[in-house]
């Protein structure tokens, strides 16, 4: 696989992109069988950070995918605040478990592996072979396929509204990830907030801005709205306020 990531980096970020969406598909049906959610999506997840995890550590690829202290300060980075808020909408809207007690420790377990999963995907393996030849054509695709990646919730039962939502919240967080990775060198924030953010989503109803919108659908789209406006204006700071150009090992 080395020889893979040396010659061809953007393929081998296909291949796993290809391996994990297949694969975290199968995996929720596969759950849905057994009646326990999470399950086999859990034990999919952890074997394939498992596997991600010794061939980054055999290879010495932790600071070429931003494993590494950020090379500019969390006060230059509003101590990542904003991230923590954009997680937090649907708890702070509305704090209820989602999940049965024993599908919600399984959720959580599984979105903490997932952040890490989708970062070094998307935002690492992909971004960073694709940069070697256009930084802009990296930057639009690495977040623009992270959030059509998520068409595939189609395929699990999302109707076609919610996960058009959940497309334009996941694009719009790809974009603001991708230039905290360009930013600081590291892409230990985006590991963060992405399983922190994906942890909190079964905890979260966001049931006061469904009140306030009439109807869950209308809930939904305020919940993402406000992300949106957040990841905006959070992005907008990044660019504005941070050092352009820092050097990705």
């Amino acid at each position: 696989m080395k020889k893979l990531v040396d010659k061809n980096e953007v393929l081998f970020a296909v291949i796993l992109i290809i391996i994990y969406v297949v694969g975290s598909t199968v995996m929720m049906n596969l759950s849905e069988m057994t009646g326990i959610g999470s399950l086999c999506e859990t034990v999919f997840d952890i074997a394939l950070f498992a596997i991600l995890f010794l061939f980054i550590t055999k290879n010495g690829l932790y600071e070429h995918l931003g494993l590494c202290k950020p090379e500019v300060s969390a006060g230059k980075m509003l101590f990542y605040i904003p991230l923590l808020i954009i997680a937090s909408v649907g708890v702070i809207f509305g704090f209820a478990p989602q999940y049965e007690p024993v599908s919600l420790v399984l959720h959580t377990v599984c979105m903490l592996f997932v952040g890490f999963l989708e970062e070094i995907i998307f935002r690492g393996f992909l971004f960073r072979g694709m940069a070697k030849n256009n930084m802009t054509s990296a930057v639009i695709v690495s977040a623009v396929t992270f959030g059509v990646g998520h068409i595939v919730n189609l395929l699990n039962g999302y109707d076609l509204v919610s996960d058009l939502i959940q497309i334009v919240y996941a694009v719009s967080v790809g974009f603001l990830l991708v230039f905290i990775f360009v930013r600081t060198g590291s892409l230990i924030p985006c590991i963060a907030f992405h399983s922190l953010n994906n942890m909190l989503s079964g905890f979260g109803s966001a049931q006061i801005l469904v009140d306030v919108a009439g109807s869950e659908q209308g809930g939904q789209m305020l919940n993402v709205g406000i992300r949106i406006a957040l990841t905006g204006a959070y992005l907008i700071y990044v660019l504005m306020c941070t050092p352009k150009k820092v050097n990705l090992k």
